[in-house]
């Protein structure tokens, strides 16, 4: 059994962690070693307060990174054991990750691992090709093993009544000025670290779409180029809403997401029905569903794209100060 971690394996693992999907890609993440463990923190500098006033999207954020560490060490022969919310005296303090007994990493954390670089949050129309049902099972797989579920929305009609909610919640969080600044705020140009950059936007929303845009790119779409009328839309619960029921639901997300990618899939997330209190209540209430709604996903197939520019892990990482 390893003593504990060393700077050298968290700097590594890192790399991996910062890959993480976030709310305007803010990266809202530090990671420290202490006393040989690893430790996911948030970071409330790089929250927003007009779009996740309740820091719901940090702990979303940092646990999609926290899985990622997970993936990371265990590929490296260095499995976690993890412990969430580890001193109430300190909230920030999301995860402490110390080792496990090493062990071979299994052939399904390979697949995901070697997922990492390439997913990516594609906002450009999808092809009308649907999802074939051992793809969607991988997906709720993915879900149940990080002890959350996942409601998969196919047809006409269950795609438009959640694209009535979603849209409702949209011109709720629209008529805030304040939200649209942050928004405007978080847009980036293609050489920034952070933030959304033009190219990552995807198209202008219009009147005709059934589920509403973010609007980062602001770009008119090529014409023909509608968004897929019947999507395959996945909603992603969790069985309580606690600052440690949405970092799993972080993990969550970011299994379903990395396995959604390793089976050639494209994901988008619409979290507005999430972030407005009456449209995430309404929205469980039209599944039937215990637990709360964490996010919402629309899944097919999409054109190529690449993901957006990460931070260096020197600018996330704590690291104990060497005695010279």
């Amino acid at each position: 059994m390893e003593i504990g971690y060393t700077a050298a394996q968290l700097r590594a693992a890192a790399v991996d962690a910062v890959r993480a999907p976030s709310l305007h890609n803010t990266q809202p993440w530090r990671l420290r070693l202490r006393a040989g463990a690893i430790e996911v923190l948030a970071d409330p500098t790089r929250r927003l307060p007009a779009t996740d006033p309740s820091g719901w999207g940090v702990r979303i954020a940092c646990g999609a990174a926290l899985f990622n560490l997970r993936i990371a060490l265990a590929v490296a022969g260095l499995p976690a054991r993890v412990r969430l919310r580890p001193d109430p005296a300190e909230p920030d303090l999301l995860a402490r990750l110390v080792p496990d007994t090493p062990r071979r990493p299994t052939l399904a954390e390979q697949s995901l691992y070697a997922a990492i670089p390439r997913r990516f949050s594609n906002r450009l129309p999808f092809w009308p090709d649907p999802v074939p049902a051992d793809a969607r099972w991988r997906l709720g797989e993915a879900s149940r093993a990080e002890q959350c579920w996942l409601e998969l929305l196919i047809g006409v009609s269950a795609v438009s009544a959640f694209g009535e909610i979603a849209r409702s919640a949209h011109r709720v969080l629209e008529r805030d000025p304040a939200y649209r600044a942050e928004r405007e705020r978080w847009l980036r140009c293609e050489s920034n670290p952070d933030g959304v950059p033009a190219s990552a936007g995807g198209p202008q929303g219009e009147p005709q779409d059934v589920l509403p845009t973010r609007g980062y790119g602001g770009r008119d779409r090529a014409p023909g180029r509608d968004f897929e009328p019947e999507p395959l839309v996945g909603v992603l619960g969790s069985v309580g809403n606690t600052a440690v029921d949405q970092v799993i639901a972080g993990q969550a997300l970011q299994r379903l997401l990395l396995t959604a990618t390793d089976a050639g899939l494209s994901v988008s997330m619409l979290s507005q029905p999430i972030e407005v209190a009456p449209a995430r209540e309404q929205l469980r209430l039209s599944l039937g569903r215990f637990g709360t709604p964490q996010m919402v996903l629309r899944i097919g197939y999409g054109q190529p794209g690449r993901p957006t520019p990460r931070r260096s892990v020197d600018e996330v990482l704590d690291l104990p100060v060497v005695p010279a």
